[in-house]
């Protein structure tokens, strides 16, 4: 295996990992899905491969690790020994508080709460993440959403169904196209405004 890299694979790990989402969204079928799965875990095998050549951990080495974080950032559900608990949290927002707070005590070099957000993220998606991390940090994210409400509302109302969301979106991007802009590049670049809005970045 020595021509694969952890570099060289993860083009074809992101790539798995959208064809999972899209046989989801489409409806594809069960049988579709356990291949796509399937695809997604040959990624993990190979990259745990390949730090198992180097010496640095194995798959079995994942899997105890997943279930530890889960078993550590999910108190609400297991115990220490990684069974059940007798009850569990009411609310779903019960839930998310006591895991943002496990994650937090986990990783407390992460100061800011969009740290750990990747920044490969597409934009689109990376937008969703950071409003979910400043509204769950009780940020002052409104300020920012209102301002995409307005500027929309100026010019049409905001559809109530996903698919016309979508052609929305798409006619923007081609709007976009038609007067030399790259739809992409110009939401980074208020993802970055809206981060730098909500005050110093801490040094980690």
């Amino acid at each position: 295996m020595g021509a694969l890299t952890h570099e060289s694979l993860v083009e074809y790990l992101l790539e798995e990992a959208y064809e999972v989402a899209e046989t989801i969204e489409t409806g594809a079928g069960d049988a579709e899905l356990q291949s796509e799965l399937g695809d997604v875990l040959l990624q993990v095998v190979l990259h745990a491969r390949l730090a198992e050549e180097r010496g640095a951990f194995d798959l079995g080495d994942v899997a105890r690790g997943l279930k530890a974080k889960m078993i550590r950032r999910n108190p609400h559900v297991f115990r220490p020994d990684g069974s059940l608990q007798d009850s569990f949290p009411a609310t779903v927002e019960e839930i998310v508080l006591k895991w943002d707070a496990v994650k937090k005590a986990e990783r407390p070099e992460r100061g800011h709460v969009f740290d750990g957000v990747p920044a490969a993220l597409p934009a689109l998606a990376r937008a969703q993440k950071l409003l979910d991390r400043a509204e769950r940090a009780g940020m002052a994210a409104a300020a920012g959403q209102t301002a995409a409400r307005t500027a929309v509302g100026t010019a049409v109302d905001l559809p109530a169904a996903e698919e016309e969301l979508g052609d929305l979106l798409f006619g923007i991007v081609a709007a976009a196209r038609a007067g030399g802009l790259d739809a992409e590049r110009a939401l980074r670049g208020a993802l970055r405004r809206f981060q730098d809005s909500t005050g110093p970045r801490p040094s980690a």
